[in-house]
């Protein structure tokens, strides 16, 4: 067929069969066939037979280390859960666990009602972590784990973080730093739910070391009572059980507490500096504790106020205000006043309202914290200026009302201690010449008075089963006939003895015993200078009768004892004044013969410009005792001081340091105090003269010139001869009983 005007086109053989794999690619041009090489087909590559064991065999260990690890995380995470979820059902409402003591505490008032001291452990309150002060929420927070509020209730990171400080300081990888969290640290507090059994931990003290223990076992354990708690707390609720559980030291259970020992104040109340010691103290109660180093404990505190300036707590001017003025101790906590009251006083109750009671108990008590830390004051300047440097010595101080009411007491030199041996109450010694006031007592109460003449000169008694007994003077010289006060005031061994002899020993025993004289008194005639023990609470009560008016003593220190809350006391005052033991008159003459020991006598130094004073000195054989006992018209107090091991003193006697000491406690105690006088007889009311000029006088010789002594129960005009002994006539009614007491006594 023709085409229209054109070539006509190569003819093609038509394809028999269509193409299997679609259409082929066009072919390439020839020059391209010509220039590339023909390629061989390449051989599958073969791999060698160690090669093949090399891959087969780390393969299948992958697969069975891959296939452990998911099927062990899965036991893991099945067992953590099934933990969790039981320590999650066992978890009571979260108010349950904020006071997690077994054992109540003991607070003690003065007596002006504020605290003073503390026994056990006290819960100042249940706080929470919306109340508290929000310095001393973050203070907590930054100090004990900044990412408290962003974790599930344990720190991998922190964990971590802690092993590699450990091993890097030499320790165990779990010794030391934990790395636990605030929850985890909650836990431990808890205990991980385990209650305190009395018969697997002796004390609570050993339930909490074994509850805060570390090791894998804890720690393990730790994990899912955390993530319980997690789940069933808030964060501020948990935060709330670790304000109210955590131990701050010096007895106090809970920040409240802390916050009220420490500085006098609320946990809700604290500043940042104060804030910053709190929180200071979590990481070692004892050690930080500011009562037992103040300094310490502020350099801890500044450690903390970096971490809260750090992490963005305070501000630069808060932060530079806070480290220029440190947290200080309230002025109850740096007193720590009444250590050795307070001990007393817990000896004194029931243990069941003491040491184990499950309550909290409140205590009134008669200590007056201006005349405790007077009487410690005035101890320490003493040892510091007129004691030598390491002197082991002791003292003990005691200061009570005439009716025994108990406002100061030093056990020994250590004043600021708990638990300590207290020689003012336990430690039982001669009392020496302080005793002697007992046996003028006597003689003054069967109508003696202090111008009754007693002779000072050699004595010698037989006392059966020991044979003869001769009594000694201090000085070993003798002043012959002298009045009953003046015995009394140069403290005359031999005049005593006799004034003993006269009136009867058994009535010199009942007399002491009457007024307080609590130890078994020696049988003998040595009785009367003081052979027997007694400790310085009993005597310092002795002399409060004296000073009564002549009624017996009890020494109290407690005023009532009521449970917390409760506005009924449980019991009141088991102390005060008791029986009569000498008449008023006789207490008062008494009185006025030892003043005239301090105005003239061994007591010298413990006289007060411008306020009377009346006291006994004494001093033990060889000087192993020295003590001083006296009154103003406000106060009875008492000294002791010798060594615990009962070895002689160095050139001390009752007139020495023990005076001094007593001087310094009452100068402090009785200044800016009115002044009053002490309610003493005067001469005149018992002489029908003039006023007694104290001249000694010997029998036979004519009565001295303003001396007007009582001779055979008679009273002696100036001037007048007395008649001697066998020419004197027989005195009727009362002075003839006073006359066969004073029969050969001169």
């Amino acid at each position: 067929m023709a085409g229209s005007g054109g070539r006509r086109g190569p003819l093609v053989a038509d394809k028999r069969y269509a193409a299997k794999q679609g259409t082929k690619a066009a072919p390439k041009p020839a020059s391209a066939a010509k220039n590339t090489p023909a390629r061989k087909p390449r051989k599958p590559r073969r791999s060698g037979p160690i090669r093949s064991f090399f891959f087969g065999f780390f393969g299948l260990v992958w697969r069975v280390i891959w296939g452990f690890s998911w099927r062990s995380a899965a036991v893991v995470g099945l067992i953590l859960g099934l933990a969790t979820f039981y320590f999650y059902s066992q978890l009571p409402d979260y108010t349950a666990l904020l006071d997690g003591r077994n054992r109540g505490s003991v607070t003690m008032l003065d007596q002006s009602g504020q605290v003073f001291a503390w026994r056990g452990e006290t819960f100042g309150g249940q706080t929470t972590a919306d109340n508290v002060s929000p310095y001393l929420r973050n203070a907590i927070v930054a100090t004990e784990d900044k990412r408290f509020y962003r974790h599930f209730g344990v720190s991998p990171r922190g964990i971590i973080s802690a092993i590699r400080i450990n091993l890097s300081e030499g320790r165990g990888p779990l010794s030391g730093n934990g790395g636990s969290t605030i929850t985890q640290q909650v836990a431990k507090l808890l205990c991980l739910g385990v209650p305190y059994d009395p018969k697997r931990w002796k004390t609570e003290a050993d339930y909490e070391t074994d509850c805060r223990s570390g090791g894998v076992t804890r720690k393990v354990k730790e994990i899912p009572y955390a993530l319980a708690m997690e789940i069933k707390y808030s964060k501020d609720e948990i935060l709330t059980i670790y304000l109210n559980r955590a131990y701050l030291g010096a007895g106090a259970r809970g920040f409240e507490a802390a916050a009220q020992r420490y500085f006098g104040i609320s946990a809700a109340n604290v500043n940042p500096q104060q804030a910053a010691m709190l929180a200071g103290l979590l990481k070692a109660p004892s050690t930080y504790a500011p009562t037992t180093n103040l300094k310490r404990s502020q350099e801890r505190a500044g450690m903390v106020l970096a971490l809260m300036h750090e992490q963005g707590y305070l501000t630069d001017t808060q932060w530079t205000e806070a480290r220029a003025h440190p947290a200080t101790l309230s002025q109850a906590a740096q007193a720590r006043a009444g250590g050795y009251f307070a001990d007393w006083v817990m000896d004194s109750i029931p243990d069941f309202l003491a040491r184990d009671t499950t309550e909290d108990v409140v205590i009134r008590t008669t200590l007056d914290q201006r005349v405790q830390t007077a009487a410690e004051q005035a101890l320490k300047s003493v040892f510091e200026t007129k004691v030598k440097d390491g002197s082991e010595a002791e003292a003990a101080i005691v200061v009570m009302s005439a009716d025994g009411a108990v406002r100061a007491m030093v056990g020994g030199r250590a004043s600021k201690v708990s638990g300590a041996f207290n020689r003012a109450t336990q430690a039982r010694r001669q009392t020496g010449s302080t005793f002697k006031p007992f046996v003028y007592a006597v003689a003054l109460d069967m109508g003696w008075t202090p111008d009754t003449i007693v002779e000072d000169a050699p004595l010698t008694i037989y006392v059966p089963g020991s044979g003869p007994w001769t009594p000694k003077n201090y000085d070993k010289d003798y002043l012959g006939a002298i009045p009953l006060w003046k015995a009394l005031a140069k403290s005359i061994n031999t005049a005593t003895v006799r004034v003993g002899q006269a009136v009867g020993f058994d009535a010199v025993r009942r007399a002491a015993t009457d007024f307080g004289f609590a130890s078994d008194l020696a049988k003998g005639p040595a009785v009367v200078l003081g052979v027997s023990e007694s400790t310085l609470l009993e005597m310092t009560g002795a002399f409060a009768g004296i000073l009564n008016g002549g009624s017996s003593v009890r020494p109290y220190g407690l005023t009532d004892l009521r449970l917390k809350g409760d506005s009924d006391p449980l019991f009141g005052a088991g102390g005060g004044m008791g029986e009569r033991v000498i008449s008023e008159k006789a207490a008062r003459e008494l009185m006025w013969m030892m003043h005239q020991g301090v105005e003239q006598g061994t007591g010298m130094r413990a006289r007060l410009e411008g306020r009377e004073v009346a006291g006994k000195t004494g001093t033990t054989q060889a000087a192993r005792d020295a003590w001083f006992i006296g009154f103003t018209a406000d106060y009875v107090a008492g000294v002791w001081m010798g060594y615990d091991n009962n070895r002689p003193l160095s050139g001390v006697t009752g007139g020495g340091l023990p005076a001094e000491i007593w001087h310094e406690v009452m100068a402090r105690v009785e200044e800016g105090q009115p002044v009053n006088p002490l309610p003493m007889a005067q001469p005149e009311e018992w002489r029908a003269g003039a006023a007694y000029a104290g001249q000694t006088w010997n029998s036979g010789d004519p009565i001295p010139e303003g001396g007007v002594p009582v001779v055979n129960g008679q009273l002696m005009a100036p001037g007048q001869v007395p008649p001697q002994p066998e020419t004197r006539s027989k005195p009727q009614g009362l002075g003839q009983a006073i006359d066969s007491l004073l029969r050969g006594l001169y």
